[in-house]
């Protein structure tokens, strides 16, 4: 199995805290790839270090076989890294329809109204006036319109209905791409759909395996439930 990206001893501190220590987490190309864990686990920032949205205090991020450590996050988007973060994924003062344009290679947001009908009633709609499940929905499908190949996503079924969430997590499952998402918890829908989940807990890899291996009932959620992580 070929690596995609991989973290190797990476540190990251906020200030005087030091949010993941050490880790060696390596994702899979071509693969479903799951951060799972807890608020303060560390989760959140293993994807903001994969695509260089924070610096690394030590260690290093491997794309491809090639250090990009020191590149910054705009170079890595530039290459092919796509990443939705938990907040502020879309601009707020375009409306649904600008969002997915400049999303979709040659403007045609066709196949995200395709995944997402709901969108369509929407398009004249400013982003920052949707509903919290809507922006996250128009985050999502921009996701899907991107061209990248590693595609990196901060909790992409919260706020959605359970029925929206679980289409979303079968939809990222057949993406052409690498996928990786961090999560609180595991949903039925990455189950299926993930190779390989890495726990977190207290900035640290706790666990590394197939989905089926992490068991305990916390780890498994209903789609679309929870707070926000």
């Amino acid at each position: 199995m070929s690596i995609e990206i991989a973290l190797h001893r990476a540190r990251v501190r906020y200030g005087p805290l030091e949010a993941l220590h050490g880790v060696d987490l390596a994702v899979p190309a071509g693969r479903l790839t799951v951060l799972l864990g807890r608020n303060g686990s560390g989760r959140t920032t293993a994807l903001r270090a994969l695509a260089g949205t924070v610096p690394l205090a030590a260690g290093r991020v491997v794309w491809r076989g090639e250090d990009v450590t020191r590149t910054p996050a705009y170079a890595r988007a530039r290459r092919g890294l796509s990443l939705t973060p938990e907040v502020r994924a879309v601009f707020g003062s375009l409306t649904v329809a600008e969002n997915l344009r400049l999303a979709a290679p040659g403007g045609d947001a066709g196949p995200a109204l395709a995944a997402y009908p709901e969108l369509a009633r929407l398009l004249a709609r400013r982003a920052g006036t949707l509903s919290g499940g809507e922006q996250r929905v128009l985050a999502v499908a921009r996701a899907l319109l991107s061209p990248a190949r590693l595609v990196l996503l901060d909790e992409p079924g919260q706020g959605m209905s359970a029925a929206v969430a679980a289409r979303t997590y079968e939809l990222l499952g057949g993406l052409a791409a690498t996928v990786v998402v961090a999560e609180q918890s595991l949903p039925p829908g990455l189950v299926a759909a993930a190779t390989v989940v890495h726990e977190l807990r207290r900035g640290n890899v706790v666990f590394s395996g197939e989905p089926a291996e992490t068991g305990a009932p916390w780890r498994v959620r209903r789609a679309g439930a929870g707070p926000a992580g």
